[in-house]
């Protein structure tokens, strides 16, 4: 085993850089001549603009341009990319309706933070001044915030043009058989959720730079994405309107991404129309009360459900109804996340002979929503596992029980029985067991007894999640000797957001090509290199790009093969290259003979007519993986206070072959405390009569911090996925679908005795003490 071999839990080559101060991430750039932008915002969440006056602004000291949205219509630029509703169509048959999302206002506000002006000064102070010097005159209109109310006919119309809020009435599976399980059930559980809007909060705000090169007609954007080619693709063509190859791309380091840096946000293409205009580059960068008003945020639904039980408490059917929140505008993937996103997902690890899922999307006065970490698949899996929970209360099954006998059992997989999913591989019961015997289940009654007399409430929650990665999409990759410096450079589509790809791709060629850490060399986050790239989202990276890097290896040998042929004056079936074993040499098979990587790298310009060994290579995975857990949760509340304190966690996991445990287990702690954010404080509120975001700050925006958490307890049970080479199950986003469920199961089993049926997230002390003492009424 080489030092960076496949399987070995091998620190992050890219922390040293990071933490010492070496990253560069896009506020980084300086580009000489560079001008700066500051954006006008709406202060009303919904108006119509009567006048925009600029003349002060353009006399302010500084200035070089102030750019309103007319402007931009009449130099011919396009919309912000929604391009997901397209896909969607509504149970009559007939398209969902379409926002159009200008890339500055023109004469309607529809959030609070709206896009209005671009003014381009010489500072940022300069541009912040002159800013506050632009006049625009609003005539207030009617709000409408509440994701509920918002599909009532008689609350205020956001877009008239449509005639409702609702955007689009969706719904997939058999309604009548769903009907008929109900209708026939010997037990039907119901509960209706509110899964609550989050701020993204990356830890790095957007921000641009734009540069444009009159000789070349070609532009240049640096960017934090979460993928570069996509980004190029969706500005070139839905934006500017130019060929995708006048635009170049570039993301270096992300500071978290999220989902919410996927999209394309309106400031992107302006200061690319700016930096031609003017003649010199354009740089924006948000500060935090920006990233509140103006980058997407996620979930935000409220769902009724109903699963019903046969006498055995087997499964008969489900039925869904949701309504989700897509905000002002549809975002580019928005009107995607509550439908396709999570289709069928709501069955989760069970059999399920029927489900229909019906999704209200509606159009409020808030900001856009979009994919946030799982994108769709925790809400899913947040309502399955509160629905199983609360049936094995009422069957008297319990938790663990009525989940047993639902199971997909693994002598059945791959399973492929609609409506349930067709997961390729796993083991259900054994990772339920292993849970349930690291949480110490069997004397949970007798702790559970001794924190009563103490005056506390002690719960425990259990779930079981499961999690649908991305497929069916191209990754490319490229490999390349180089001899100068003795380094393998390798390219891929992915962008890491700090998942630490620079280190797994580095294990991954090591394996592969038996090179040291110091020999391999890891970019990404440029479209110039690469044709494509699948970007990084859904938790498919890890096989779409050591799957591109495997084709990219295998050409880079089979090349390199040739040359030590000749160079060893040897037939090339009797060349091997080892590898695999460690050692990056050519060698005659049963012989001495041998040449290294490097030296052949040396001999190929005088044999090829490539200047350098290098291969290219393309992978397409069609299948999806299914990574899979036991979550337990145990909770401790004070029945005076209403505070609480989460003692336990522990997750039992299946995410098929791990590359790396170490990593593996950063991303389950992060994707863990992300979920625990929401379910335990993270809340937007919009003011429901002015539009307002209340909770525009960190003042007012509360987020997880290290002292709120336990320490996580992680294992895993690896079974090798059958859908891709390396049998792995992505774990990006997997902590995130588990977490929230689990510990409103636990909160709830704490409250149980008392009465309390149901909590809504987020669960703060205040909303406990109002269930306590109010014995069950829901709290405000």
């Amino acid at each position: 085993m080489v030092k960076f071999g496949v399987g070995q839990s091998v620190k992050r080559v890219e922390d040293e850089r990071l933490v010492t101060g070496g990253g560069k991430y896009a506020d980084d750039f300086r580009l000489p001549g560079q001008a700066y932008m500051v954006i006008v915002r709406s202060p009303y969440a919904h108006a119509k603009i009567t006048s925009i006056d600029v003349e002060d602004a353009k006399a302010a000291p500084g200035v070089i341009d102030v750019i309103t949205g007319q402007e931009l219509l009449d130099a011919g630029l396009g919309e912000v990319s929604n391009a997901a509703i397209a896909m969607i169509k509504q149970r009559d048959g007939s398209p969902g309706f379409k926002t159009t999302r200008h890339i500055l206002a023109t004469d309607r506000v529809r959030h609070a933070g709206n896009a209005i002006v671009a003014v381009i000064a010489e500072t940022e102070m300069q541009a912040r001044d002159a800013a506050e010097l632009v006049m625009i005159d609003f005539d207030e209109l009617p709000v409408i915030v509440d994701t509920e109310k918002a599909a009532d006919p008689s609350s205020p119309v956001i877009w008239e043009e449509n005639g409702s809020n609702v955007a689009y009435d969706w719904g997939k599976g058999d309604e009548a058989a769903a009907d008929e399980a109900l209708s026939k059930a010997h037990h039907v559980t119901k509960l209706k959720l509110i899964n609550n809007r989050v701020v993204v909060n990356a830890m790095e705000p957007r921000a641009t730079l734009a540069a444009y090169d009159k000789e070349s007609d070609r532009y240049t954007l640096h960017v934090p994405s979460q993928g570069v080619h996509g980004m190029r693709d969706r500005i070139a063509n839905d934006t500017l309107k130019i060929a995708p190859e006048k635009l170049r791309v570039i993301t270096e380091d992300v500071g978290g991404g999220f989902g919410m840096k996927t999209f394309v946000y309106p400031e992107y293409p302006l200061a690319l129309y700016a930096a031609k205009k003017l003649g010199r580059p354009v740089k924006w960068t948000a500060d935090r009360a920006e990233s509140f008003l103006s980058d997407t945020q996620g979930r935000d639904h409220v769902t009724e459900a109903q699963i019903a039980l046969d006498e055995e408490g087997h499964i008969l059917g489900i039925k869904i109804d949701t309504i989700a929140n897509l905000g002002a505008y549809q975002s580019q993937f928005g009107a995607f996340i509550p439908t396709m996103a999570p289709r069928d997902m709501q069955a989760g690890v069970y059999k399920v002979p029927a489900i229909y899922n019906r999704v209200r999307a509606v159009l409020t006065n808030t900001v856009p929503v979009d994919a946030y970490r799982g994108a769709g698949r925790p809400e899913a899996s947040y309502l399955i596992e509160r629905l199983m929970d609360k049936a094995g209360h009422e069957t008297g099954l319990g938790p663990a029980e009525i989940r047993r006998r639902n199971f997909i059992p693994t002598e059945e997989m791959p399973y492929d029985k609609k409506p349930s999913l067709p997961i390729d591989s796993g083991d259900f019961n054994r990772n339920l067991t292993d849970v349930l015997a690291k949480a110490d289940y069997e004397a949970f009654e007798k702790r559970r007894a001794e924190k009563a007399k103490e005056g506390k409430l002690l719960g425990m929650g259990l779930a079981y999640y499961v999690e649908r990665t991305a497929a069916g999409m191209s990754e490319f990759a490229q490999l390349m000797v180089d001899v100068e410096a003795n380094v393998v450079h390798a390219y891929t589509g992915s962008q890491t957001n700090g998942q630490g790809h620079e280190t797994v791709w580095m294990q991954y060629i090591s394996s592969r090509l038996g090179l040291d850490a110091e020999q391999i060399v890891v970019h990404s986050g440029d479209s110039d290199v690469l044709p494509g790239g699948a970007g990084t989202g859904g938790s498919k990276a890890v096989y779409m790009s050591t799957g591109a890097l495997g084709v990219a290896s295998d050409t880079l040998i089979e090349k390199g093969k040739q040359i030590a042929a000749n160079e060893l004056e040897a037939s090339l079936a009797d060349i091997e290259y080892r590898g695999a074993d460690g050692e990056p040499v050519f060698a005659v098979v049963g012989t001495d003979k041998r040449i290294d990587l490097f030296e052949v790298a040396r001999k190929a310009e005088s044999q090829t007519d490539s200047e350098a060994l290098e291969a290219a290579g393309e992978y397409k995975e069609a299948g999806n993986s299914y990574p899979n857990g036991a979550h337990v949760c145990e909770v401790e509340i004070d029945r005076d206070t209403g505070a609480f304190h989460i003692t336990r966690y522990i997750a039992v996991d299946d995410f098929g072959h791990v590359i790396n445990p170490m990593i593996v287990d950063g991303q389950v702690h992060g994707g863990i405390v992300q979920g625990l954010g929401q379910a335990m404080g993270e809340r937007t509120v919009y003011d429901t009569d002015s539009g307002q975001l209340l909770t525009g700050s960190f003042q007012d925006y509360w987020m997880p911090r290290a002292d709120d958490l336990p320490f996580f307890e992680t294992s895993y049970n690896e079974i090798p996925s059958k859908n891709n080479q390396l049998g792995v199950k992505g774990a990006g986003e997997a902590g995130t679908v588990g977490a929230p469920s689990v510990f409103i199961n636990a909160v709830l089993d704490a409250l149980r005795p008392l009465g309390v049926e149901t909590v809504d997230m987020p669960v703060t002390p205040y909303a406990l003490w109002q269930a306590i003492h109010g014995k069950g009424e829901k709290a405000a």
